[in-house]
């Protein structure tokens, strides 16, 4: 009659290979699962968690490394060794929860387990939440990048009137001595005008002609011309030294200006993208509550088979594990008991031989 039964079990309860996969994702042991037909459908559901999940983390990862590299095959590779190590570590994290023990027992020893897995939850969502709002994180990384050139170029002028001040300066000052000079020609020739006019005036005859006073305006004329040129002859020399000096800042920094916008226009890495995210967040509410429900969905879907573990009753394949780690502990003491008795045996008749 024994038999019989067991050859009913072994017709009706036959695990096929999707749900052996799901059993192995899960983390069960496949030979205490196969008698026990009742939790098949509790850990293939919770296989199924551990799988999917870790499919996300391959999207995540193969996305989040596309932004780095910009190279679809290394962002494949990552990716599958991304997930493979989330698939692992969340199968792990499932089995590792033993539902033998007080309640609370219990919870203190999911805790651990549950901020792992939300930590875990928040790493997938990321690159995931990037995917979904690409279009809003691009428009919002062209505004951000506009504004770095902004504040770039008002740098650029800070730096351009700081190091190029001291000739500017010196240009100013030689242009002021300059226009003094001129002045005086200017003001010499006017004199001589009035002189030659018969303007009077405080330092003019009023007689009309070119007589001795206009003789002596007119040296005093060609004095001042002489001072103008030799002063202008003797700064050009510098005024010409002055003007590289500040070609030369201009054309350095803007050399610096170009090379840094290159590097601004390819400023669209995965960390600007969460710059770009956590800016859009912020200045459009519903955009930042999408986010966080994106983001809350798969810190749920993390945890979820923790929890399903934590909240599930205890059955029959708690009982058989428990059943058999017990037996392996008793068969493990017992083999280390014989052994210290059969040393202590040995020592013994040792000690015993000795003294015959």
């Amino acid at each position: 009659m024994k038999t019989n039964q067991q050859t009913i079990n072994q017709t009706n309860h036959k695990i096929n290979w999707f749900q052996k996969f799901l059993m192995v994702c899960s983390g069960g042991n496949i030979h205490i699962l196969r008698k026990t037909p009742s939790e098949w459908n509790k850990f293939s559901g919770i296989g199924g968690i551990v799988l999917f999940t870790a499919v996300f983390a391959t999207l995540s990862a193969g996305y989040a490394m596309y932004t780095v590299f910009d190279d679809i095959w290394a962002a494949i590779g990552f990716g599958i060794l991304w997930g493979l190590m989330i698939f692992n570590l969340d199968r792990y994290i499932v089995s590792s929860i033993k539902k033998t023990g007080t309640w609370w027992n219990q919870i203190l020893m999911s805790i651990p387990r549950l901020i792992l897995a939300t930590f875990l939850g928040i790493i997938i969502s990321k690159p995931l939440e990037l995917k979904i709002f690409e279009k809003e994180v691009n428009k919002q990384l062209n505004t951000i990048i506009q504004r770095n050139k902004k504040q770039l170029q008002g740098e650029m002028s800070g730096r351009i009137l700081q190091q190029s001040g001291p000739f500017e300066t010196e240009k100013k000052q030689i242009a002021e001595k300059a226009a003094l000079y001129q002045q005086s020609y200017d003001s010499a020739s006017v004199e001589l005008e009035k002189e030659i006019l018969g303007k009077e005036s405080g330092l003019t005859s009023g007689r009309e002609g070119f007589g001795p006073n206009a003789k002596r305006k007119q040296q005093l004329k060609e004095q001042r011309r002489q001072d103008l040129e030799n002063y202008q002859k003797q700064v050009a020399p510098r005024l010409e030294y002055l003007d590289q000096e500040i070609s030369k800042v201009y054309t350095n920094l803007e050399t610096e200006r170009k090379s840094t916008e290159t590097f601004e226009d390819k400023f669209n890495g995965f960390a600007a993208r969460l710059q770009a995210l956590d800016e859009l967040g912020k200045n459009s509410a519903i955009i930042g509550l999408a986010a966080t429900f994106i983001m809350g969905l798969f810190i749920c879907l993390e945890i979820s088979p923790v929890l399903v573990k934590l909240i599930s009753h205890v059955g029959p394949y708690d009982y058989l594990l428990e059943k058999t780690e017990n037996d392996f502990r008793l068969y493990s003491k017992e083999k280390i008991e014989k052994g210290n008795a059969l040393t202590d045996f040995r020592v013994e008749d040792f000690k015993d031989n000795l003294k015959k």
